[in-house]
């Protein structure tokens, strides 16, 4: 007579029972031994600066901590972030002895905002020097006048040299300018590229191509955008192009000499401090 198969129990093997007990004992009796030690802040605070430092998020990176309140606060992360973001830029400068760690340490908000500023136009100053000379060795300084603040190094071309009245077809004999130009960039714009293009206040003729100012002023600076990205290695996803139209006038519209001004292009070259970068 043939042997009868043995029914197969429903669930798991007694063994997995009895090792998911034993697990579970040794996962309790670690989150206890944790709830009873005490934690050295101070080392905390010292670790976590070393991982900051090591995965080179910025150099200095422990400075970045201060005095532990983005460590161990919970909510006054939020209210020292800005403190926080702007110390870290300080950082960046290289300037990283322990006297000056610790007066930024000790500053307030506002110190460390006015000290940030201080850096960024620091940061653009060497930058613009830097370009300047390069503007002078390609023998462009007259064609491209040269200008910077706390956040970018700006290189301004005038519309009349780029285009003709009313088009977006860059003419032809402003090339070599616009290749001395993308080679700086190349050279010099680590970051963001922002274009601008600006018209006078006269309002467009009927039956052009472009309504309207607005419309103009974005087609002049995508057609930059498109020599750049045509003529140079500069990542197209770092360059930003926009049509400011009128509303950004930087002399008289009455004047013929203030119209000529108004129409021209920007081009922003961001530096490493700036929040734009």
């Amino acid at each position: 007579m043939a042997k009868k198969p043995e029914e197969i129990k429903p669930g798991l093997p007694a063994w997995q029972g009895t090792f998911g007990d034993l697990m579970n004992l040794l996962l309790c009796f670690f989150v206890l031994l944790f709830s009873m030690a005490t934690m050295d802040a101070a080392k905390f605070e010292e670790v976590a600066a070393s991982f900051s430092s090591a995965f080179g998020i910025f150099d200095g990176g422990e400075m970045a901590l201060g005095q532990g309140a983005l460590v161990g606060d919970g909510v006054s992360q939020l209210t020292e972030l800005s403190s926080y973001i702007t110390s870290m830029g300080l950082a960046q400068t290289g300037d990283d002895s322990d006297s000056d760690q610790a007066d930024v340490g000790n500053m307030d908000e506002e110190e460390l905002m006015e000290a940030a500023e201080e850096a960024q136009m620091e940061a653009s100053q060497k930058l613009a020097e830097k370009i300047e000379q390069a503007l002078e060795e390609g023998e462009i300084e007259n064609e491209v006048s040269l200008n910077y603040t706390s956040q970018y190094v700006q290189l301004t071309i005038q519309g009349s040299i780029l285009f003709d009245s009313g088009k977006t077809a860059i003419k032809e004999d402003v090339i070599p300018v616009l290749e001395k130009v993308g080679q700086i960039l190349e050279t010099y714009a680590g970051g963001t590229i922002d274009i601008e293009g600006h018209t006078d206040n006269v309002p467009m003729s009927s039956g052009g191509k472009y309504a309207n100012n607005d419309e103009l002023s974005s087609g002049r600076a995508l057609a930059i955008f498109n020599y750049l990205c045509e003529n140079t290695t500069l990542d197209p996803s770092n360059i930003v192009h926009t049509g400011r139209g009128e509303y950004d006038p930087i002399a008289d519209n009455s004047t013929d000499e203030g119209r000529a001004r108004n129409r021209r292009v920007e081009i922003k070259i961001y530096n490493p401090l700036s929040a734009s970068y």
